[in-house]
């Protein structure tokens, strides 16, 4: 098996193609950040570093794709910090060490924050694991709201009652699916500046190539992949919005905001109800929630996909700097010191995040 290392931008027809087939089918590898139109948008939207691809070939047949945003030294995941999925794509049974496929990337270290845990290339270089939150629709609604109320959660039913307080007390409510309103995408970025301020987060929407992207994405009209934005209108006001990523048959939610004059209808909940239901009836059935643990999304998922965070390297210095640094965060984690023990992974996260915008 031969690597070649090529950008997304010269992926041929047929490559994309191969790419695209690889994930088809497969849960833990059908994100549309897994997808080759992630990486080509990531590249066009001109982030920060050298986004490549490492295609593996057998022959001529292409069996396995990775792509990357390498620098001098290290690798960071295409899209960092705004890609919520990594993996490595490949035909099953298809796998190398991480050693040799980061040589040929010309890195010695590359770092991630939501590898899939069993992946082939990396799953053993993890450092911790959490799960993504996934709800799956395809067997049907009524199916999904039994399996709800059997796991013993009623969130289904106390989302309904939200949405019944709102057209009682406030105005009727309509989800706009697939919206082009580019007034409501802007009100939504606007949204979420105003909540990186008021938490004091990063901005990561006043980087240049991160506004590229999602301009693009939310133009896209690649049956394939791109930007979905979903509104919700109590009245004729916008109270919440969501723009997910979506591929063929699946969505990702991803940027979500509300009006906080609704904040005690909690519009942006009911949202959702609106959407998985509005998913019965459409090709995409699952609609991956991320993996921070906000409280809803354990009851409303049905299903999971495990990803972890750590790195791999080649021997460097660069790699033994990694090392202690995740040596120095568990032993830290270990002592019964409160908030204090959560301080290096979250300063760790922090300069991830900073190198990530560039």
């Amino acid at each position: 098996m031969r690597i070649e290392v090529i950008r997304p931008s010269e992926l041929s027809t047929r490559d994309q193609q191969a790419w695209s087939a690889l994930q088809g089918g497969s849960f833990g590898l059908n994100s549309p950040f897994l997808s080759p139109g992630w990486a080509r948008a990531v590249e066009r939207a001109g982030a920060p570093g050298e986004v490549r691809v490492a295609v593996m070939r057998e022959g001529e047949e292409a069996v396995g794709f990775f792509p990357a945003r390498c620098g001098p030294l290290t690798a960071l995941p295409v899209g960092a910090p705004l890609c919520d999925h990594q993996a490595l794509v490949a035909r099953e049974g298809v796998s190398i060490p991480a050693a040799e496929l980061l040589k040929a990337l010309g890195v010695h270290r590359y770092d991630f924050d939501h590898m899939a845990a069993a992946d082939p290339v990396f799953g053993a270089h993890g450092q911790g694991v959490q799960d993504s939150y996934v709800v799956d629709l395809t067997p049907g609604w009524d199916a999904y709201e039994a399996d709800r109320k059997a796991a013993g959660t009623e969130i289904l039913k106390d989302m309904a009652r939200k949405r019944r307080k709102i057209e009682r007390e406030v105005g009727p409510i309509t989800l706009n699916a697939m919206s082009r309103s580019r007034g409501d995408f802007e009100r939504l970025m606007a949204w979420k500046r105003r909540q990186f301020k008021r938490t004091r987060q990063t901005d990561i929407l006043a980087w240049g190539w991160v506004e590229r992207l999602l301009d693009e994405l939310f133009e896209s009209r690649d049956p394939e992949f791109g930007g979905f934005l979903f509104t919700l209108h109590i009245g004729d006001r916008l109270a919440a919005a969501q723009f997910n990523l979506r591929g063929p048959d699946e969505l990702h939610s991803w940027f979500i905001g509300h009006d906080e004059q609704f904040e005690r209808y909690s519009p942006g909940l009911v949202m959702f109800l609106d959407l998985i239901r509005w998913m019965d009836e459409m090709p995409w059935k699952k609609l991956d929630l991320g993996p921070i643990p906000y409280r809803f999304k354990d009851r409303l998922a049905n299903r999971a996909r495990p990803i972890s965070y750590g790195f791999a390297g080649r021997p460097s210095p660069v790699t033994l700097v990694r090392a202690a640094q995740y040596g120095v965060r568990r032993t830290v984690e270990r002592l019964p010191l409160g908030r204090v023990s959560n301080w290096p992974g979250k300063a760790m996260r922090r300069l991830d995040l900073w190198r990530g915008l560039g």
